[in-house]
């Protein structure tokens, strides 16, 4: 009887069970002779996860980053506001202007009874118009601005200009049109003097806002179109 070779006894060095489990030819499987071969750097999960990480976090800061706008397409931007500006307040400084020369004209002896009879219907359109029943004040007071440095100055316009049409115009035609019904009422001549005396101080107001435009932009827009308004007549 043949008794078959022990499997635990020597190799011949051409062993298929060396070539399988010992390419490197060290005797033991890998691991146990030296350490297997790290794979290259790109093949590397730590370092693919610390690049993908850094990646997103540049992508990130540089999106959060203010955006620069070139002075000029800013000052076009800012110009263009203040053209708005004095598109949509125009109708009351018409309004106001006429209110105060219907007021001079109203007690002059020329005037005849047919224009005299009108000024209350012309003060009327006039007191409309520099109210928010009137669509260009409304517009006004919702004019948008950019969001720059130089845009928070002309905000600022926007607000103040409202207030001279809305506020300050306003009441001076309303005392108005109560000097023109009762001459002698010493309340609505007070009242008009204060509109007067605000709508000063408002128009200088926003003129200084529009220095600290020009400051910020370097450049020399010109004021909003709030007329002066004449004192009343004595």
């Amino acid at each position: 009887m043949t008794v078959p070779a022990s499997t635990t006894g020597p190799q011949p060095s051409g062993s298929p069970i060396l070539a399988a489990g010992d390419p490197a030819g060290t005797g033991g499987p890998p691991g146990e002779g030296e350490a297997a071969p790290k794979p290259p750097w790109y093949r590397r999960r730590g370092i693919l996860l610390g690049g993908a990480v850094a990646v997103v976090l540049a992508i990130t800061i540089i999106t959060d980053l203010p955006q620069h706008t070139a002075r000029t397409t800013e000052i076009a931007n800012e110009r263009t506001v203040l053209s708005e500006i004095d598109t949509d307040i125009s109708p009351c400084t018409f309004a106001v202007q006429e209110a105060f020369q219907l007021y001079a004209d109203e007690s002059k002896p020329s005037l005849t009874a047919g224009n005299r009879a009108r000024i209350p219907g012309l003060l009327r359109d006039d007191q409309s118009a520099c109210s928010f029943t009137d669509n260009a004040i409304f517009d006004l007071s919702n004019i948008e601005v950019p969001g720059s440095a130089a845009g928070r100055d002309i905000g600022a316009i926007v607000t103040t200009a409202t207030t001279w049409a809305s506020s300050d115009a306003l009441a001076a035609i309303e005392s108005i049109q109560t000097l023109i019904s009762s001459p002698n009422n010493a309340k609505a001549k007070a009242d008009l003097a204060t509109a007067e005396r605000l709508a000063a101080e408002d128009r200088g107001k926003a003129n200084s806002e529009l220095a600290a435009a020009n400051v910020v932009l370097k450049a020399h827009l010109p004021n909003p179109a709030l007329p002066r308004l004449p004192a009343p007549p004595s």
